[in-house]
């Protein structure tokens, strides 16, 4: 999808003209934003507004990351708006994981014992998130691209989540939980 009619009510930004940018984010992100490398992110049918705030929040340095930097660092708002509003409305591929039941279990009901809240409470049953509360996509990323936002979340290299929430359910994650729920995450459809 391409026309940036009916974006316009719901973008900031124009999917023509962000179609226009991105060829330097089509050799990570994929030319559809489907990410054909594992340590990548997939972009397509994530929120408009979070890939919005992800770039201002590489520009800034609110996340950290020196190959995102470079990549941001020459771009205007506009250019944001434009490009998270392309990869917005492109399709996610589905996960082609294998679910397991211990990831299942953390990821539709948390663990109570440990405090740890269900993943669907922010990101739903498919996975889809949330995208007017700002709760992103998780289906369709690779379980090495999960894993390590979990674990950066949990060390608090990354700290870009609102009023801390990730971080607070990953510092109570075990390194077994997070590959768990990691593999269960790439069987979301």
């Amino acid at each position: 999808m391409v026309s940036s009619t009916p974006a316009a009510a719901i973008y900031k930004g124009n999917v023509a003209a962000g179609k226009s940018k991105t060829m330097v984010c089509a050799t990570c992100h994929g030319a559809d934003g489907n990410s054909l490398i594992p340590m990548y992110p997939s972009l397509a049918g994530q929120s408009a507004n979070y890939l919005a705030k992800q770039l201002a929040d590489f520009k800034s340095g609110n996340r950290k990351d020196p190959v995102m930097a470079g990549m941001v660092a020459g771009l205007t708002q506009e250019d944001m708006h434009d490009l998270a509003a392309f990869f917005a409305v492109q399709t996610t591929k589905a996960g082609t994981g294998e679910s397991n039941e211990a990831g299942h279990k953390l990821y539709l009901g948390g663990d109570a014992a440990k405090g740890i809240t269900a993943c669907i409470a922010c990101h739903g049953v498919t996975g889809k998130g949330m995208k007017q509360a700002g709760f992103p996509s998780i289906t369709g990323q690779s379980q090495d691209y999960l894993k390590k936002q979990l674990a950066s979340f949990r060390d608090g290299s990354r700290g870009n989540d609102n009023n801390g929430i990730m971080r607070n359910i990953a510092i109570k994650l075990s390194d077994a939980d997070i590959e768990a729920v990691s593999q269960y995450i790439t069987s979301l459809k």
